[in-house]
């Protein structure tokens, strides 16, 4: 991150809304070719792209437990296909060429319909070359709306991303670069945050849903100018609210947060250079109505319960610099094979529960990401912690995690580090 040639803009960039209610006709997406103000205000705008002629794409807010329709025409001159991230929908609505669906080829409209389970944090994206389609703009947010929302004054969405960009504002492509894709991946020397307001008072509070939507860089967070707690991760609600200092999202995790605003807030990106402000949120008047009460938890979702594992499974990542050699044909691979093997990584009867050692013997860390279902993250004692859909594995470290596997079909497994999911770390299970 360059801070001499780029410094992030202090204004707020508002995420144009589209609201899907029950009972509406069906929303449409666009993929097409956008130009985006990515820059500061001034600077050169950025030909990229993303959906109904924005980057990020609209923000679609959905109800729990009812059919949504969205039709997604292809304006590309290249294939795509989208993927509803975090969702535990319908195997053949996932969005993944070659598992779940054909590629959506230019000029046509492929209809996804499914029934999002759980309110949450979530978002879409490009899965087809999605190492350069999602950093070059195909992705935007998903929130299923809780049934009792909880007693706040603002609902804001936080998008994080960064590119990497020459000081016109021009894109440099170059995606598959083979230093990159075997060390951390491509990594922006620009990053930012758009928001979904730019305004609060102080005395407000304000649920933050934080998404990263970058291609590969992990986000390390300081907020300033509020206090407050963490209420959900990956969609899905703590047990007991906890309090937070810094925060880490690897790429596609979420992080939702209650505060109450304290003073002007910003948010800022941990860099080797010091703090890199990503964006502000406007602080104008106060608010006098609002009387000091805990932060209580979100209502739990009904997902099904562990029992003692049936299978306990062993997967190893390998590859990338610094590394010793492995038997796949790509940069990176798992177990021993690189890319989407022919047969499964795992095959499982519906509702088995499975326990899964995610082994990282590589120099990098990595962000591995089950498609269709959450699991639990075991902590060092043993003990069942979080749910997550995308687990952070650091370096030479190792991670337990139990997954009930109820929904059927063929799911992906794979890094969401998008360079090393395109080097070849990529599987998959089969759920019958």
């Amino acid at each position: 991150m360059n801070r001499r040639d780029f410094l992030a803009s202090a204004s707020a960039t508002t995420v144009l809304p589209l609201t899907a209610l029950a009972g509406q006709a069906p929303l449409r997406l666009r993929a097409e070719a956008v130009t985006q103000q990515i820059l500061p205000d001034g600077d050169g705008a950025t030909a990229m792209l993303g959906f109904n002629g924005s980057m990020p794409g609209p923000e679609l807010r959905i109800r729990r437990g009812k059919r949504v329709v969205i039709d997604v025409e292809n304006g590309l001159e290249e294939g795509t296909a989208v993927h509803w991230h975090g969702v535990r929908l319908e195997n053949q609505m996932d969005g993944v060429p070659t598992l779940t669906q054909e590629i959506i080829n230019p000029g046509e409209i492929h209809t996804y319909s499914f029934v999002p389970p759980d309110a949450g944090t979530y978002w879409y994206h490009s899965h087809y070359i999605s190492h350069e389609q999602v950093a070059r703009g195909m992705m935007g947010p998903l929130i299923v709306e809780d049934d009792t929302p909880p007693d706040i004054d603002h609902d804001i969405t936080v998008l994080l991303s960064d590119w990497q960009m020459r000081e016109d504002g021009s894109l440099i492509d170059d995606y598959t670069n083979m230093h990159s894709a075997s060390h951390s991946g491509y990594m922006g020397n620009f990053a930012r945050a758009f928001l979904s307001k730019s305004r609060v008072k102080i005395g407000d509070r304000v649920r933050l849903r934080l998404i990263n939507m970058a291609t590969n860089r992990i986000f390390s967070l300081v907020l300033s100018g509020v206090s407050g707690q963490v209420v959900a991760l990956d969609g899905m609600p703590l047990v007991e609210p906890r309090p937070f200092l810094d925060l880490v999202l690897a790429p596609a995790q979420r992080i939702d947060l209650i505060v109450d605003v304290t003073g002007p807030v910003g948010f800022d990106m941990n860099s080797r250079q010091g703090p890199y402000r990503l964006a502000d949120l406007a602080v104008e008047g106060a608010n006098t109505s609002r009387q000091s009460s805990p932060i209580m938890a979100l209502l739990p979702y009904d997902l099904p319960i562990p029992n003692e594992p049936t299978q306990r499974l062993t997967l190893t990542m390998m590859g990338g610099a610094m590394s010793r050699r492995h038997g796949g044909d790509n940069i990176w691979a798992f177990n021993d094979v690189s890319d989407l093997p022919t047969g499964p990584f795992g095959s499982f009867k519906r509702g088995e529960t499975v326990r899964m050692t995610m082994v990282n013997d590589t120099k990098f860390a990595h962000g591995i990401h089950l498609h269709g279902h959450h699991f639990f993250e075991v902590n060092s004692d043993g003990i069942l912690g979080d749910l997550r859909d995308t687990t952070l594995v650091d370096a030479g470290k190792s991670r337990d995690i139990i997954c009930v596997f109820d929904n059927p079909g063929r799911w992906l497994l794979h890094c969401h580090m998008l360079s090393h999911a395109a080097g070849g770390m990529r599987t998959w299970v089969n759920v019958a």
